[in-house]
């Protein structure tokens, strides 16, 4: 038996609409999307907008200016360390490749330069001009050059600190972590500012503690309503 109609009643209402505004979230209305996919996407696109680091890396690579790298880093596989050393060619360095061991010497600051430079085309969504770059990467994933890029530059912090050379291999994993990985986790996501986008932020947050609300009030009105009550006796 009902205890409490009216409140009842009040319950129910809120647990339909609560389903009916579910049921239109999921539905594919904004730009060809469901709510919880067009948020996704909008929060990729503004985590990707304040991760942009090229320019701060660049100025860290220059602390270790003058430095005549030495290493032998093992790849993946022989075809990956052939490739990799087109990069390393491109960026004016010696690259020698026997299986998958690939010997580097040359210019530290002048590689990483052209790692950062690669990473900044691919975090602007730019895959095309870098296989125009490198031609022996055509008909490959758009991001296999950058792959390689992290391959080398994992070596690099690996060898360097075998070598001592703690400075040099620091600023290699920070180009990796700050701006490789992000140019590759964030391909094809279009950066956006928050700024430009504050309303809908500040209303999907709004939206998102009212509606939970609304569903534990709803359960609440249809218990309470319904004459079930929490006791100590």
């Amino acid at each position: 038996m009902v205890h409490n109609k009216k409140e009842f009643t009040g319950g129910l209402v809120l647990l339909v609409v609560f389903f009916i505004v579910l049921f239109t979230m999921f539905q594919p209305i904004f730009d060809g999307h469901n709510a919880m996919a067009y948020l996704d996407n909008l929060y990729n696109s503004i985590s990707k907008g304040s991760a942009h680091y090229v320019d701060n890396l660049k100025q860290e690579a220059q602390e270790v200016a003058n430095y005549q790298v030495d290493v032998t880093i093992n790849m993946g596989s022989e075809s990956q360390a052939a490739d990799s050393a087109t990069l390393i060619s491109a960026a004016g360095a010696t690259a020698e490749v026997s299986g998958k061991a690939l010997t580097i010497q040359g210019d530290y600051v002048a590689i990483l330069n052209a790692c950062l430079d690669d990473a900044d085309v691919m975090y602007h969504n730019n895959g095309s001009a870098l296989k125009a770059k490198y031609p022996g990467y055509e008909g490959k994933d758009d991001r296999q050059a950058l792959y390689d890029w992290y391959s080398i530059l994992s070596g690099f912090d690996r060898e360097l600190k075998k070598q001592e050379a703690f400075a040099q291999a620091k600023v290699a994993f920070n180009i990796n972590a700050k701006v490789v990985e992000a140019a590759y986790n964030y391909y094809n996501v279009v950066p956006e500012e928050i700024k430009n986008k504050v309303g809908i932020v500040t209303f999907s947050l709004v939206f998102y503690v009212i509606y939970t609300m609304w569903y534990g009030f709803a359960i609440l009105f249809v218990f309470e309503g319904w004459g079930l009550k929490i006791s100590g006796h």
